[in-house]
């Protein structure tokens, strides 16, 4: 996520503008980036099942408000509560170590349908297994997948995955800015209906990065990913209403009849060209591991970069990365596409939207926003383009989120914002 603070004053638009020119000739002719050759995670099954919700995972961190990541788990329940894009018969879920130093115990886990907050609808909890045991032990940095289980579910229905560990965990992976509340329990709870052992909550996720559906439906591949940062993951959105920009997307092809498995790979604060201690890994390393994994995926979209401009900006409570310029920002995505287009998923690239007000407004990173958008819009680098800059605008001063989308720290999009940028994407170009 970007970081607000007192906004800096701005300079006029006529000196923004001064340095686009330059910068922009430079970005058009930036050389790409030698191709990579990924290999997809390997998953059992992979033909006959497609994501149903995702997320990214990142190592513990606490930089922006408590959490649970730092100090883990030990004889706790953990139950959260995720919306699925798309629906089946049969259900599993993937839980990640990816950041553990040490292996992970899961002594047990469930899978409902969501009732009221921590509570779940009665007869519909299902005991998860892995390799027909209960329980599971992750190795550090690595990923278990569930065996499937008959569990009818719908586009659009929110479903109850609870953990048991009763063990110390030490250090979580997990991921920040969730905009949805999980809860935590001392004991084993997790085949409980009614929420009342839940007594604390968090608004970040543990462990659990994907469910997956089958059946229900013919497998096809046609699933959408969006990867960014925390304009991606719904920073600024209402926590528990799914207003994010790729759930307002999911709500889109469903009205149409055309219920498709979008799948959210934003990781707040995350860049393309940096790693960094709190965001996750740079985008061009991390892609392999929750886009080129996915099952099924057909479309990836594009939005990331602000960070890479910004980050180098001291703000008094995360360190501060190096400088990025146009260029490097440009061979970034060139190496995103390129890996994207060597698994046959198509890229929808999208501009940068508005900082203006915001902590990220200054000259150099406007001029930079503006020379890259501008590569975005003609370069021809990817299989279609998706404006979310000017269908965010404030018309009167378009380097301004228009009040009526701003969440209030002029970057980050509020709901209505979100929903802008949903209906700025052509589904046919999908």
């Amino acid at each position: 996520m970007t970081i607000t603070t007192t906004p800096t004053p701005t300079t006029t638009t006529a000196l923004r503008r001064a340095a686009v020119a330059a910068m922009t000739a430079a970005a058009l002719t930036a050389l790409p980036l030698a191709g990579s050759s990924v290999a997809s995670e390997h998953r059992p099954d992979h033909g006959t099942w497609r994501g149903a919700w995702a997320t990214s995972p990142h190592a513990p961190t606490a930089p922006l408000g408590p959490n649970w990541s730092q100090q883990g788990f030990s004889n706790h329940t953990v139950r959260q509560v995720v919306r699925v894009t798309t629906g089946g018969t049969k259900a599993r879920i993937e839980l990640s170590n990816r950041h553990g130093t040490t292996p992970l115990r899961i002594t047990g886990a469930t899978v409902a349908r969501t009732d009221k907050g921590a509570s779940v609808k009665a007869g519909s909890v299902r005991q998860l297994s892995f390799g027909k045991g209960r329980s599971v032990t992750i190795p550090a940095g690595g990923t278990a997948l569930s065996d499937g289980v008959p569990f009818p579910v719908k586009a659009l229905e929110s479903v109850t995955v609870t953990l048991y560990l009763a063990a110390p965990t030490g250090p979580a992976t997990f991921h920040h800015f969730a905009s949805a509340t999980s809860y935590r329990a001392d004991g084993d709870h997790r085949s409980d209906r009614d929420g009342t052992a839940f007594t604390e909550s968090s608004e970040s996720w543990y462990y659990l990065t994907g469910v997956e559906v089958s059946g229900g439906a013919q497998a096809r591949r046609d699933g959408i990913v969006t990867f960014g940062d925390s304009i991606t993951d719904g920073v600024g959105s209402v926590p528990d209403a799914n207003n994010r920009y790729p759930d307002e997307l999911a709500e889109r092809l469903a009205a149409a009849g055309k219920p498709r498995s979008v799948l959210n790979h934003g990781i707040g604060g995350n860049q393309v060209t940096n790693d960094t201690t709190w965001a996750g890994e740079k985008g061009i390393e991390r892609f392999k591991k929750d886009v080129l994994s996915e099952p099924g995926v057909r479309t990836v979209i594009l939005l990331e970069g602000i960070n890479d401009f910004g980050g180098s900006l001291a703000n008094g409570v995360v360190a501060p990365t190096p400088e990025v310029s146009v260029e490097q920002l440009v061979q970034g995505h060139r190496s995103l596409i390129r890996q994207a287009h060597a698994k046959g998923i198509k890229v929808v690239g999208a501009t940068l939207t508005p900082v203006e007000g915001s902590f990220y407004d200054t000259p150099a990173v406007e001029a930079k926003r503006d020379a890259f958008n501008h590569w975005v819009r003609t370069s021809g680098a990817y299989d279609a383009v998706v404006d979310f800059d000017r269908a965010v605008a404030d018309p009167a001063d378009p380097d301004r989120i228009l009040p009526a989308y701003d969440s209030g720290d002029h970057l980050h999009p509020g709901d209505a914002g979100y929903r802008a940028m949903a209906e700025a994407l052509d589904l046919d170009a999908l």
